[in-house]
This record gives C-alpha cells, sequence and structure tokens, in this order.
C-alpha cells in the first residue's frame, strides 16, 4: 500500500469525514428561504438509465428518486415554481461513451426522466435540459434561463451521481456567482443525492475502474463543502 494512504494523518481525517457527514444537519425548507421566487430546485440525470434499467443504472441512485419527489412536493407547496432537470440525451457516437457505457441515447426510453417524477401533477412545470456531457454548463438554454431569472439566488442541487454531475452542476453554480460577485446560495441535502457502486473485484473481472459509493459520495460533498456549498442531511417542512 502507498504509506501516504496508511499513514495516521490519512486515517485520522478518514474518521472526522465519517463523523462529518453524521453530524450534518437538517433544514427548513421555510428557514433556507421565505420567497418561493428566489428558490430553483435542480434535478440532474433522475432518468431511466440511471435509475432502473441499462448500463449505469444504479439502486442506489434508484433509491434516492423517492426523497427527490417528496422534496419536490414540498417546495411545490412552499410556492417555489423553477424545477431544472438536466438530463444526459447522448448521441449514438458520443465521444463520452469511450469513458462510460453507451447510455441515455436520444430517443431511447433511458434518456427519460424517471416515471416518479413525471407522475407528480406539477411535472409540466419542469424545464428539461438535454446535455451531451457530464457537465450540465455547457447547454446554451441553461446559461439563458439563469441570465433570465436574476432574482434566484438559491439553488437547492439534487439528483447523480454526487461526484460527477451533481458536483460538476454546484461547483459551477457557485464559480460562477463568486466570480461575478453575485450573492447566491447552492445547497446539496444528502439524501436526495447518491452516486454508484462498482467493486474491485467486478472491476478485475470485467475492467475499467472500481468505484467505490460510500467513500465517493462523502468525499465529494465534503469537497463541495470546502468551496462555500451547504451541505444538510435533508430538507424538511
Amino acid at each position: 500500500m502507498n504509506p501516504s494512504l496508511s499513514n495516521p494523518n490519512t486515517q485520522a481525517f478518514l474518521e472526522y469525514l465519517q463523523k462529518w457527514s453524521a453530524a450534518l444537519p437538517a433544514v427548513r425548507l421555510t428557514d433556507i428561504s421565505r420567497n418561493p421566487d428566489e428558490i430553483a430546485l435542480f434535478t440532474v440525470d433522475l432518468t431511466v438509465g440511471f435509475c432502473s434499467q441499462g448500463a449505469l443504472s444504479s439502486p442506489r441512485v434508484n433509491a434516492i428518486v423517492e426523497p427527490i419527489a417528496d422534496l419536490m412536493k414540498l417546495a411545490h407547496a412552499h410556492g417555489v415554481e423553477h424545477y431544472l432537470l438536466p438530463q444526459d440525451t447522448h448521441e449514438e457516437n458520443a465521444v463520452e461513451f469511450s469513458a462510460f457505457p453507451p447510455h441515455c441515447v436520444r430517443g431511447s426510453e433511458e434518456s427519460e426522466t424517471a416515471p416518479e417524477i413525471k407522475a407528480l401533477p406539477f411535472y409540466n412545470k419542469m424545464l428539461v435540459f438535454p446535455k451531451n456531457s457530464i457537465d450540465s454548463r455547457y447547454n446554451p438554454a441553461l446559461q439563458d434561463w439563469l441570465t433570465n431569472h436574476p432574482e434566484v439566488d438559491t439553488f437547492l442541487i439534487t439528483g447523480d451521481c454526487t461526484d460527477l454531475c451533481v458536483y460538476q452542476l454546484a461547483m459551477f453554480l457557485r464559480i460562477e456567482a463568486n466570480a461575478n460577485q453575485r450573492k447566491r446560495r447552492v445547497i446539496v441535502p444528502m439524501n436526495c443525492v447518491d452516486t454508484y457502486d462498482r467493486t474491485v473485484e467486478t472491476a478485475r473481472k470485467e475492467g475499467g475502474f472500481p468505484h467505490d459509493a460510500t467513500l465517493l459520495h462523502v468525499l465529494f460533498l465534503y469537497h463541495m463543502a470546502l468551496n462555500d456549498i451547504e451541505i444538510v442531511r435533508k430538507i424538511e417542512s
């Protein structure tokens, strides 16, 4: 083992990380903002292809569908009108498929929003932003939406994966605000984001990289917190 990964400081940090995540607070939506016009709820990649079928579907991701639907219902009851869904909608020859198996191809069932979200009675208020990479900012329509809604200064980020698309979106929103001296809160509820698991054994058999969901989920939440993104256990009424 690399000595840098087994030294006491690293072990102490991993213990700290576990305690930090266990101590995250729950917050009330009304304490975040009493003005629903200031809030936008983002849900990244909560599609069939990441939840229930396809090469990249994950039971861990499927398990966050219900908490996200509950948060959407809570936000709607609070008067929130802004629901944005950046979603993988890949071309058949997507360059990204050199790093990940083909997934969420445009026009396929995998690219569709999770049916539990589509079933919500206010789904018609939700805006889907197709994307051909892990980074939501490269959809010009999303940039236009941000420009046209300067009153929105509180962003709730949900979806998958914690260490990929969620991380990219949250960091973009935070860094773009910092660069432009713009007041903005970016909040990630831990119970509404997750990532996928791929064991070392599976990677050895099939090739590719292993991916420890438990560690990477918490580690990337922590890295977001280091960048002034607010990480909470959950958002409640």
